[in-house]
């Protein structure tokens, strides 16, 4: 899931769906990233919160008319899923498990539901959120809905934006830029996984999520070394490696086996 291409964003050199190891400019902003690799960053911490709010409200101006009011069911549905998730996204012990770097970053979390039929959500860096109402019967309980933002949030938490400025300027070929792709894609989806489980939500429902947007694609997809995201099997397949993992972690850190 990713931004849509016709909002300004992309003018500002972000997407939020790509990313690997890669040669950074000698100007890029470097350090340890999520699983402890090393990642190149191309914005200040003060940049990527300028840069989200823009394009936040770059998109609500284009979807202007659309956009739920506060107080509907969807509405409330996404924000009560957003705000346990964004107090899973402090908690320290956490934050460690999966390498985050967040000190000195501001993540306002904050969420709009636009009524279309686009499956699909996004997270802008500093975390403005918007979801399309098509994604939310695919998300068929709230422990799906979980799966589908704390992917979306996991792109801010591990700025995946500002990776893709430092990317491109190093360049790069378009199939070394879908490989980064795909690469950010799964990462989002490791760390999202942990961060439901941390938010009370059953990390199996990520396995059930997919499966649902497996069948909805009807085998439609292309081949994954042509796609800027992984296939659903192997996303399918990971997910069900990593989730007894992030339940195991959660249950650890309630035991107080993980110091608080």
């Amino acid at each position: 899931m990713a931004i849509p291409t016709r909002t300004g964003l992309l003018a500002l050199g972000l997407a939020l769906v790509a990313g690997c190891n890669y040669p950074p400019d000698e100007g890029a902003r470097r350090g340890e990233g999520p699983g402890g690799r090393d990642q190149p960053l191309g914005l200040s911490a003060q940049e990527e919160l300028r840069v989200g709010k823009q394009a936040y409200a770059e998109v609500l101006q284009e979807y202007r008319g659309r956009v739920l009011p506060n107080g509907h069911p969807d509405v409330q549905r996404v924000e009560r899923v957003v705000g346990r998730l964004a107090k899973a996204a402090e908690i320290e012990p956490l934050q460690r498990e999966i390498h985050l770097r967040v000190r000195g970053y501001v993540f306002e979390w904050e969420v709009r539901v636009v009524q279309d039929r686009q499956v699909n959500a996004f997270c802008l860096p500093g975390g403005k959120i918007v979801v399309f109402t098509g994604i939310l019967p695919v998300a068929a309980n709230d422990d799906q809905l979980a799966t589908v933002l704390s992917h979306e949030m996991a792109h801010a938490l591990a700025h995946h934006g500002s990776e893709r400025v430092a990317r491109e300027q190093a360049g790069g070929g378009k199939f070394t830029q879908l490989r980064y792709d795909r690469f950010q894609e799964a990462e989002a989806d490791h760390v999202g996984v942990f961060l439901m489980a941390f938010a009370g939500y059953d990390p199996e429902a990520a396995v059930d999520f997919w499966r649902r947007m497996a069948r909805l694609a009807g085998g439609g997809e292309p081949p994954e070394i042509l796609s800027d995201h992984p296939s659903h099997e192997s996303r399918i397949r990971k997910l069900a490696d990593w989730a007894p993992r992030a339940r195991a972690a959660k249950q650890a850190f309630d035991e107080g086996r993980i110091s608080k």
